[in-house]
């Protein structure tokens, strides 16, 4: 096979592109080649960056179905499917290599034969090939009714664009439009307008690259105008694309390539959203964004490229000689420009922006934002507003700068364009920017787990530790710039909501106040949520809630809202500081007087209200209940037509002890008592009763008296007593169980030391062994009350079985002594398990009786040990 191929050295520098999901993605720069490798030709292209990394490797088949587009351009779909492009640098190593694959081609299909190289459909339209009349208006009904038929399939479409391109058939249509209008035949400006849509929607590349040239491109648009679907009606496009004014060539540009590509663009644009934007179908569709894309590249291409002409540009800003006019001109240019980047591949863009600064971008913005005319400033955000898009990192960075060169920050700039804008979609502009510019690059810290969970998981100070670590920026230079705002441009951002303390009531507000105030509460919601320390500190010491509670009343309800949302998410972060100012400010006042004025429709500030003290029911927020239900209690009761309320004072009364429900038997026993002790500031104790003089005298007896008491009665030897075997013996080991009873019931009494209660048992151990009787001791307070305690016997058997449930070591013993105990004392016990089973409704009520008779078992438990033996 006899190819042409291009030399090996002739390297032709191009961009590869590949379509994913209707978009054009760069694959990268390097540079093609041709090759032939045994009996198969490809297209190579190696990396600019990397040599050694290959970007593209295709095979060259003849049914690839290859478009040369423009001078530049070669379009493809490979085998699996996927829409290829290389984007030449130049137009003569485009045509290399499109000769290349064209000759290629050409053998391919004469070694395949026509057999195997054409279908019969397509050997039928070789046999009669299509020839098509000679236009005039007599024969336009023809014209149209034979393309009708040949576009019905695809190898009559394709036969029909061969056609069209090679006689020129569109420039000779031209003149027909002209001499139509001239006879006022709408007929044939009819037909002419079927004749050029289906020629458009060929959807051949090189015929809609045709239609927008200078020299038919009026005559294209103006059968266009006259659309048989709409007899009636006739459009302007001519007119439209004839206004010279809409292109100003702000600096001039010396590439005539690069202006006929502007030129070509702008009508592809126009065709596609205004003229064709009814019939068009998605090949075409995609054909002209594929055309706009590759187009708008070049023209960025060259305009970041060219030093000179972005020097020119950029300094008719600071001309003091040029006109207003000229300067408006040049903002609009480079809105276009950047309008145009965001449609580029992130590399290119990058590196346009990043010229675009270097050569004084920002004082462009600074420029447009605080211009007198209106259009220049939508301009200048709209700038702006894409610069963030692209890279907000690199506008914080410039800004830092700038403050640190103690020049005026853009964000002072936008703050002011906020404040005395009156256009509401540069306000809106201005506002998101702010919040942009603002954001610490890391995503807001979790919302806070409620207060159960936090109990629950014993993990509030881990939570606390990652709420700071999230609210901290992780840049320096970002958390300098952010602390500068707060010194230097919140006080002034937020002065009209602090000058609302003058203007009660809040009345007559203007579409531009609101929308104002509605920014600013959303741009505070903003910091509270991302700068939780910084804005906690600011809000409250410029008194902003209050501010925002005063437009609770105001006649816009979208404004309130905007304050309802706000409210809504201080309560949500659950956090202490927020609650305790809101308490103390009474700006729940506001919030349930809205509730109060709209119940019981169902309106939705109705419902944002509700939701709210719903919430606070849920998570139980109980310094809010507490304060509502205190101060409001008598307007909550009134609020009948949902339960929320309700369960809100309901929830107070269970905080504060009122439940007729929950009572035990020491609140039995001292109902006849009117006077009940105030304990811990009137709060509520459950089961816990005033002592009595013998607890008293318990708890001011000292431990050494008791020490040498259970010493000397440790001597005597126990004696059979009401029938009670020394078996009892085993049932309570004294010093032991009541340190394990006063520690694990009530923690009242102080715990002692190990070893001293291991010395104080060994000692006791021995002197039993020894038998030795000692001289009783002077008679005291503890003797006399074990002596009156010593004929107390059921007192003793309760003080045994509740010994024995609480020890597990001398369980069998207690089983024992149950038995011997049963003919003697069974009343007794049938009394007890009563009373124990009475005491299980409240905790509080065992731990108050093991903490009143722990201070006895000492003693009464060496009676009963003497009177045993």
């Amino acid at each position: 096979m006899a190819l042409v191929v291009p030399p090996p050295n002739d390297k032709k520098r191009v961009k590869v592109y590949e379509l994913r999901h209707n978009d054009w993605f760069d694959r990268g720069t390097g540079f093609c080649t041709g090759r032939v490798i045994g009996d198969e030709s490809k297209i190579y292209v190696e990396s600019e960056d990397q040599p050694e990394r290959t970007l593209l490797e295709t095979r060259i088949t003849k049914d690839d179905g290859y478009q040369k587009q423009q001078d530049t351009l070669i379009v493809w779909t490979e085998s699996t499917g996927t829409d290829m492009a290389l984007s030449f640098q130049e137009a003569e190593g485009c045509a290399a290599i499109w000769d290349f694959v064209s000759q290629v081609q050409q053998n391919l299909m004469a070694i395949a034969g026509p057999d195997d190289a054409l279908s019969d459909d397509a050997m039928d339209n070789f046999a009669n090939p299509l020839a098509l009349p000679r236009p005039e208006l007599s024969n336009l009904d023809d014209i149209a009714s034979l393309m009708r038929t040949v576009i019905a399939t695809p190898q009559g479409r394709d036969s029909l664009s061969k056609l069209v391109i090679s006689e020129d058939y569109i420039r000779k249509l031209v003149p027909l439009v002209t001499t139509a209008e001239d006879l006022e035949s709408l007929d044939d400006l009819h037909h002419l307008c079927n004749i050029m849509k289906m020629l458009v929607l060929l959807n051949d590349t090189q015929i809609i690259e045709h239609v927008v040239t200078d020299e038919v491109v009026m005559g294209v648009v103006g059968a266009l105008e006259y659309d048989p679907d709409f007899p009636t009606h006739k459009a302007n496009h001519r007119r439209y694309l004839n206004d010279r004014s809409k292109f100003k060539e702000v600096v001039p540009i010396q590439d005539q390539t690069i202006k006929k590509k502007i030129h070509s663009t702008w009508r592809l644009l126009y065709l596609k959203d205004v003229v064709l934007a009814r019939i068009l179908d998605d090949p075409t569709f995609s054909v002209l964004n594929s055309l706009i894309f590759f187009n708008q590249v070049d023209i960025v291409s060259h305009l970041q490229g060219n030093t000179a002409f972005l020097e020119e540009l950029f300094g008719i800003i600071d001309d003091l000689g040029a006109s207003h006019s000229r300067k408006k001109d040049a903002v609009s240019f480079i809105q276009t420009c950047c309008a145009i980047a965001k449609n580029i591949q992130a590399p290119a863009r990058q590196t346009l922006y990043t010229n675009f600064i270097q050569n004084g971008l920002l004082r462009v913005i600074n420029f447009a934002l605080l211009n007198g005319d209106s259009s220049v400033r939508v301009a200048g955000t709209d700038i702006l507003v894409a610069m963030i898009d692209h890279d907000a990192a690199m506008v914080r960075s410039y800004i830092f700068r700038s403050i640190q060169e103690s020049k005026r920050p853009l964000t002072d700039t936008l703050i002011e364009l906020l404040l005395i804008e009156n256009d509401l979609g540069v306000k809106a502009q201005a506002a998101d920017a702010i919040k942009v510019l603002l954001e610490p690059q890391q995503p807001p810290p979790p919302p806070p787990p409620n207060t159960e969970t936090m109990a629950r998981n014993n993990n509030g100070t881990d939570f606390l530790a990652k709420l700071r670590s999230a609210a901290v920026p992780a840049n320096p230079h970002i958390d300098s710039f952010i602390q500068g705002f707060y010194d230097n441009s919140a006080s002034k951002l937020f002065k009209p909501l602090k000058d609302l303390e003058k203007r009660r009531p809040i009345v007559n507000l203007t579409f531009q106040e609101v929308s104002l105030f509605q920014h600013l509460i959303e741009i505070l919601m903003f910091l509270i949520r991302y700068h939780l320390f910084r804005s906690k500190i600011f809000i409250f010491q410029e008194g902003l809630p209050a501010r925002i509670a005063q437009l609770l009343a105001c006649q816009h309800k979208h404004l309130q809202l905007t304050a309802l949302k706000f409210f809504r998410t201080c309560i949500g972060l659950q956090d202490d500081y927020y609650i305790q100012q809101m308490t103390k400010n009474f700006l729940f006042e506001p919030v349930l007087n809205i509730v109060y004025d709209t119940m019981p429709r169902d309106n939705l500030l109705n419902s944002v209200c509700l939701e709210l003290f719903e919430f606070v029911k849920r998570e139980n927020v109980k310094p809010v209940i507490v304060h509502v239900v205190e101060n409001y209690r008598e307007k909550l009761e009134e609020i009948s037509y949902v339960d929320t309320f309700q369960s809100l004072i309901l929830r107070y009364d269970q905080m504060q002890g009122y439940n007729e429900a929950d009572t035990t038997l020491f609140s039995q026993d001292q109902d006849g008592n009117p006077h009940r002790t105030s304990v811990n500031g009137n709060q509520r104790w459950q089961g816990v009763k005033e002592m009595d003089a013998a607890e008293e005298a318990y708890f001011n007896t000292s431990d050494d008296e008791d020490e040498l008491a259970n010493k000397k009665m440790a001597t005597k030897r126990p004696s059979m007593s009401n029938g009670v075997s020394q078996l009892a013996r085993s049932l309570v080991d004294y010093p032991d169980d009541e340190e394990e009873c006063l520690d694990a019931n009530a923690e009242v009494v102080d715990r002692r030391p190990m070893e001293r209660m291991n010395a104080l048992a060994a000692e006791e151990n021995a002197k039993s062994r020894i038998a030795v009787a000692s001289t009783p001791p002077p008679e005291r307070l503890s003797e006399k009350r074990r002596r009156e305690e010593d004929d107390e016997e059921d007192e003793l058997g309760k003080l045994s079985t509740t010994k024995r449930r609480s020890s597990s070591v001398s369980s069998a013993s207690s089983g024992v002594s149950m038995v011997s105990m049963g003919s003697s004392s069974g009343g007794t016990l049938r009394r007890k398990k009563a009373f124990m089973s009475s005491g299980k409704d409240s905790t509080a009520s065992n731990d108050k009786i093991k903490i009143s008779l722990a201070g006895r078992t000492s003693a009464d438990g060496e009676a009963k040990r003497e009177a045993g033996e």
